[in-house]
């Protein structure tokens, strides 16, 4: 009777729960949040050890679930434990309480064969003191703080120093005593240095170390987990299941790295197809590797077959000319289609080029379904940059916030590359404490060692977006503090691209767009350039800078693919300023006879399109500079185009003080300059009139001392202004005060062979030709 009744005890102390993901920033911590409601099933306590049991156990610590989770019965476990328990989201699990016991002896080894470890074992000791492991269990060295509502007592567990700068993942390779045991003072740590074969080949990489594409994981579990694990429900529902799942998106995604997390997330055999390997010298050689692949991987069902960079062996067959591709892609075809509906395979590819794609394969029956894998937005960079900085020792002033907000049109390629910068930049700082000729580095230096904030906006100053490569502009260093007389225009600007781009929630709530484009026009040299080099700094965006001379080409067709290329990669990077200098060049009024007609009339066209056409603008704002308003093509000029006519004037006398004030800022002068009165005697002067008055004084200051000149006096203004004049005419500026108001008119009054306007500035042309 006795024996029944500790059977029903250690009975009522399980409890079956469903499996889910913890949060990305727990990853490796080696905690269960399970609801209190098992708490008090169980009798146990917050940092009390449970046994988790699935196909096989192991051991986590308890902690309470989050808010949202305590009315349900599941239990968050991270991608090491779920393979640790060889379970996948959505199974169940048995959670029992346990005992760890103090271990005499704990053997680890790289999980990873890449990898060769070498170290003191006691930073691991440190590492792990007092978590709970289990022989043939994946765990990960972790140096990030713990999440905030761990009691004081559990916190001690996980405040401990990083063992290395990235998180490495280990294997338990044996333990004594055996089952689940934890490290204290007495424990003998050994590490081995290089990879070990455990008993089961299982996860390295799981949906943990993918960020940033919640959806898209789920996409991918319904399309290639439910017909793995369970078949019986297509069969039962009387359909086929799916056979094959299409990943695109720009290069650096995370397309490679997810196909290989969900392989082993769905605990199927990967295996994998690069195009040069595929590719054989003899005569239906490639067909034949391909055929083996398949067959291989039909013995092994369930298994996956990942194709990377699928363009390069199945391109268009049309576009190929030799023979040997094209057998390659009609193979393919013929595989897939021969895929047994029941067969437990699917087929996943990868690419950044689906159009290059031959489109026989882009069919239900062979890929059922293409998912775009996307640049991560705000919250997606945050998830991948803490995935990459689990075991990051980091210094008190690091904001991953404030890091994911300034990494616009970043990739997961990308921001791990800022990471491995930082880190090299931490390493620098501590160079002259190592000594070179010691194979080892003083435990006090490692501990020392922590990545700061300096050290990410260094990195940040290296590493550029992998799209905007091609086109890398250093963000200009000049602030709305450095322009001055243009104050209209800069509020405009501010409230047009700054307010949009940093609070998109405002638009959408009020059911309004925002701009997409404004037209800098005035006399030259007003600050325009300037404008657009502040708004690129200020607004945190990337900024794309175009010259006409880049757009415009002799051949066919090459101008509008320039342009379009243009657009795209603004797309991909966003937010994103595309600045164009001088746009009149570039898109004068169509039929105006002027340059060459068909190129130009082709190139404005294009941006029309760009600008206002199927495929929307998000995020991306463009601004064009000119001096000649009325040659640029009136269709730009209406609403949903450039929907702001910003014009940027000469400055009135407090912007030119101000000017002038921002030139003299480096400037030793005298106490008899009064810039008020310089400024009153220069009306009409432009910013660049200003600045060429201040580089005059100083000169005429260097001639009037020589090299011993220590300020620049009231008479070196006065000599100055006698050498200066007003680039902008009364004339001009009343031409450019007329022209204010015509504008909106005329591009709502287009000539029926096209605009055919006079240039304000040539009131002697023929008017024949007008």
């Amino acid at each position: 009777m006795a024996d029944a009744d500790a059977a029903t005890a250690v009975e009522e102390k399980t409890v079956r729960l469903q499996v889910a993901a913890a949060r990305q920033e727990e990853s490796g911590q080696g905690i269960a949040r399970m609801p209190r409601s098992v708490f008090q099933a169980l009798g146990i306590t917050e940092g009390d050890v449970v046994e988790i049991i699935g196909k096989r156990s192991t051991a986590a610590v308890a902690m309470p679930a989050y808010d949202e989770d305590q009315t349900l019965d599941v239990v968050r476990l991270d991608g090491l434990q779920r393979g640790n328990a060889e379970v996948g989201s959505g199974e169940h699990v048995k959670i029992t309480v346990t005992e760890s016991r103090p271990a005499t002896r704990v053997v680890f080894a790289p999980a990873q064969r890449e990898i060769r470890l070498q170290g003191p074992p006691q930073a691991l000791k440190r590492n792990f003191f007092r978590k709970p492991l289990v022989a043939g269990d994946l765990v990960a060295t972790t140096g990030q703080q713990p999440v905030q509502d761990m009691p004081p007592q559990v916190r001690r567990m996980f405040n401990t120093p990083a063992y290395a700068l990235t998180q490495i993942r280990l294997t338990v390779v044996s333990t004594s005593p055996k089952g689940i045991v934890h490290i204290d003072e007495d424990t003998e740590v050994e590490l081995r240095a290089e990879f070990e074969e455990p008993r089961d080949a299982r996860a390295i990489i799981n949906y943990d170390d993918v960020g940033g594409m919640g959806d898209t994981i789920q996409q991918l579990r319904e399309m290639v987990e439910l017909p793995l694990r369970y078949p019986e429900l297509f069969t039962r529902l009387g359909v086929d299941p799916p056979k094959g799942v299409l990943l695109h998106g720009p290069p650096g995604t995370g397309k490679t790295r997810l196909a290989q997390a969900v392989a082993n997330e769905s605990d199927a055999r990967f295996f994998t197809i690069n195009g040069p390997e595929i590719m054989g010298s003899g005569y239906g050689e490639s067909e034949k590797r391909l055929r083996e692949v398949f067959e291989e991987a039909a013995k092994s069902a369930p298994a996956i077959i990942f194709i990377d960079e699928i363009d390069s062996i199945a391109p268009k067959r049309d576009r190929v000319p030799g023979e040997a591709e094209k057998r390659l892609v009609a193979q393919l075809l013929t595989l897939m289609d021969g895929l047994e509906a029941r067969s437990n395979l699917v087929v996943i590819a990868a690419t950044n080029r689906p159009d290059a794609m031959d489109e026989a394969l882009r069919r239900p029956g062979r890929f059922d379904r293409e998912i775009v894998i996307g640049v991560p937005d705000e919250r997606g960079r945050r998830e991948i940059l803490g995935i990459h900085m689990r075991a990051m020792p980091l210094g008190d002033k690091v904001e991953m916030k404030e890091l994911a907000r300034t990494t616009h049109g970043f990739v997961g390629a990308d921001l791990a590359a800022l990471t491995r910068e930082a880190a090299i930049e931490a390493v620098r700082r501590i160079m002259p404490r190592l000594d070179l000729d010691e194979r080892t580095v003083p435990q006090e230096v490692l501990d020392d060692l922590y990545v700061s904030r300096e050290d990410f906006l260094e990195a940040l100053k290296r590493v550029q977006p992998s799209a905007m490569r091609e086109v890398m502009v250093q963000v200009p260093n000049v602030g709305w503090d450095d322009i001055g007389g243009v104050g209209d225009a800069v509020d405009k600007l501010k409230e047009g691209i700054e307010l949009p781009l940093k609070n998109p929630d405002a638009f959408h709530r009020l059911g309004i767009r925002p701009a997409k484009g404004f037209l800098l026009y005035g006399p030259p040299g007003t600050g325009k350039t300037l404008l657009a080099k502040a708004v690129a700094k200020e607004a945190e965006a990337n900024f794309i800078s175009m010259k006409s001379s880049d757009l415009l080409s002799k051949w066919y067709g090459e101008s509008e693919q320039q342009i379009a290329r243009m657009f795209q990669r603004a797309r991909s990077v966003a937010p994103c300023v595309v600045f164009i200098d001088e746009i009149d060049s570039l898109v004068p009024a169509r039929g105006s006879g002027q340059g060459e007609p068909q190129v130009t009339g082709r190139v404005v066209n294009t941006i029309l399109a760009e600008m206002d056409g199927l495929e929307e603008l998000q995020s991306v704002i463009v601004i064009g500079a000119t001096n000649r308003p009325a040659l640029v093509d009136p269709a730009l000029l209406r609403p949903g185009r450039f929907d702001e006519l910003v014009y940027v004037g000469t400055p009135d006398k407090a912007g030119r003080e101000q000017i002038l004030r921002i030139h003299t800022a480096d400037m030793p002068m005298a106490k008899d300059v009064d810039l008020a009165e310089v400024a009153e005697k220069t009306e009409r002067f432009t910013g660049a009139d200003l600045e060429d008055v201040v580089r005059r004084a100083g000169l005429g200051a260097l001639r009037r001392v020589g090299g011993a000149v220590k300020k620049v006096a009231a008479e070196d203004f006065t000599a100055a202004l006698e050498d200066s004049r007003a680039t902008v005419t009364a004339d001009m500026e009343k031409e450019y005060k007329k022209m204010r108001g015509e504008l909106k008119k005329r591009a709502a009054e287009v000539h029926p062979i096209g605009f055919l306007s006079e240039a304000l500035f040539e009131p002697t042309r023929d008017k024949k030709h007008g």
